[in-house]
């Protein structure tokens, strides 16, 4: 069973943390994963650097340009992560645009994923038809989930193809904007949080953006089995670099 499919079993709200590769400086990437497991962080996104992120605001916007002109590219993450299964033991997922995946060669892309112990991917700009159609097969080969993401504009027939398609978990975006452009959920959005929960989906949904505190974490948790938070700590690491980890952990989540 996959690492994603077995955390997503367990009886807690799930947090998941997203940082830029090799940011805040280039071998930084290994230790930030390193540390985030050690305070409970129950899987990790690490955001592969592209040149044009444009899901992102401009906090993540800013650490990938940071680090792509510090030399991080898609080989140096590989090479960095090629030991990380002898120290981490929580699911670890990519997340990239498709443009640096597809030069890569996805099949190539996906089989050092799974050399690697990476266990899923979440590419924001691959529609589900065309990874259904063409790359869902490379995908299983290797062991990798693809996670996709809804947003309240998602029609509900959409969203029930992509339940369809996926074995894992459902990216359920809170806003229709850009990572890190609000702050606290309206009405309006906990009932789109209510409305996808009482869909009752195969698939759990882990909702991400907008959330950066302990209030905002149990809102997005309500109706869904976990949350994502990448801008927040995007931030913290420019205030702190790799220090004080755990106390930011603990403003989200107190022990």
């Amino acid at each position: 069973m996959n690492r994603i499919n077995k955390k997503l079993q367990e009886d807690h709200k799930l947090l998941s943390i997203y940082f830029t590769a090799g940011y805040p400086e280039t071998d930084d990437t290994v230790s930030i994963i390193q540390e985030l497991e050690r305070n409970g962080i129950d899987f990790i996104e690490i955001g592969l650097p592209f040149s044009d992120p444009l899901a992102d605001g401009p906090t993540i916007q800013e650490s990938s340009t940071k680090a792509l002109k510090s030399g991080m590219t898609t080989n140096k993450l590989f090479e960095q992560l090629s030991g990380i299964r002898q120290s981490v033991k929580i699911p670890l997922i990519i997340m990239g645009y498709f443009n640096p995946i597809l030069q890569y060669g996805v099949e190539k892309f996906c089989k050092k994923c799974g050399e690697t112990g990476i266990d899923g991917l979440i590419i924001p700009d691959l529609p589900v038809d065309v990874y259904n159609e063409e790359y869902r097969s490379i995908f299983e080969e290797n062991g990798i989930q693809n996670i996709f993401l809804i947003t309240p504009q998602t029609s509900e027939e959409r969203i029930r193809f992509i339940d369809s398609v996926s074995d894992g978990f459902i990216y359920m975006v809170s806003t229709a904007s850009v990572t890190g452009s609000t702050s606290g959920f309206s009405p309006e959005t906990r009932k789109y949080f209510q409305r996808i929960s009482e869909m009752k989906l195969q698939n759990p949904q882990v909702v991400g953006f907008g959330i950066s505190d302990e209030e905002t974490f149990n809102q997005a948790t309500e109706f869904s089995k976990g949350a994502i938070i990448g801008s927040a700590f995007i931030k913290h690491l420019n205030h702190n670099g790799k220090n004080k980890i755990s106390d930011f952990v603990k403003t989200i989540r107190p022990v």
